[in-house]
C-alpha cells in the first residue's frame, strides 16, 4: 500500500510539473521553468539538442518573446514511474497569437515525451523531446524567422 501511495504521490507531483511549465511559459515566467528543471537537463524541441536550463529557456524565448499571446494547453498525460526515476508521455497543442493584435495564428499539435527524476526532494525534468505531428498556420509571419 506504502508503496502505491508513493507512486501516486510522484505521478501527481509529475503531471503538476507538466501543467506550471505550460502555464509558465504562457506567463513568461523563465524562473519557475527553470526550477522544473534539473541542472543537467537536455531536451529537443524541434531544433537540435539542448543542455541546461538556460539553453532551453533561450529557445523558449526565441519564439515567445516575438509573438502576442500563447496558450499551451496539455492532455492526456500518461506517467510511469519507477522508483526514482519516471517518464512521461503527454499530448501539447500550442497556440501562438501575433504580437501587437495581428489576425495571424500559428499553432502545433504534439507529444512532449518527457524524463523525470527525484532529486533533492522534487520531481525535476532531466529530457524533454517534443514531437510536432502537424502544425497550422505560418511560423515566419508569427515569429519572423
Amino acid at each position: 500500500m506504502e508503496q502505491e501511495l508513493a507512486e501516486l504521490l510522484a505521478i501527481r507531483a509529475i503531471e503538476q510539473n507538466i501543467i506550471r511549465f505550460a502555464r509558465a511559459m504562457d506567463d513568461r515566467d523563465w524562473e519557475t521553468n527553470r526550477a522544473i528543471m534539473a541542472e543537467d537537463v537536455v531536451a529537443d524541441m524541434g531544433r537540435g539538442r539542448l543542455e541546461g536550463p538556460q539553453a532551453v529557456i533561450d529557445l523558449m524565448r526565441l519564439y515567445l518573446d516575438r509573438c502576442g499571446v500563447t496558450q499551451h494547453l496539455i492532455g492526456n498525460i500518461v506517467v510511469k514511474v519507477s522508483g526514482k526515476s519516471a517518464t512521461s508521455r503527454a499530448y501539447v497543442r500550442d497556440i501562438h497569437l501575433a504580437a501587437e493584435g495581428g489576425e495571424e495564428t500559428f499553432y502545433t499539435l504534439g507529444d512532449y515525451h518527457d524524463r523525470w527524476e527525484w532529486r533533492d526532494g522534487a520531481w525535476l525534468m532531466v529530457e524533454r523531446i517534443k514531437h510536432n505531428r502537424a502544425n497550422v498556420g505560418s511560423i515566419s509571419r508569427i515569429f519572423g524567422l
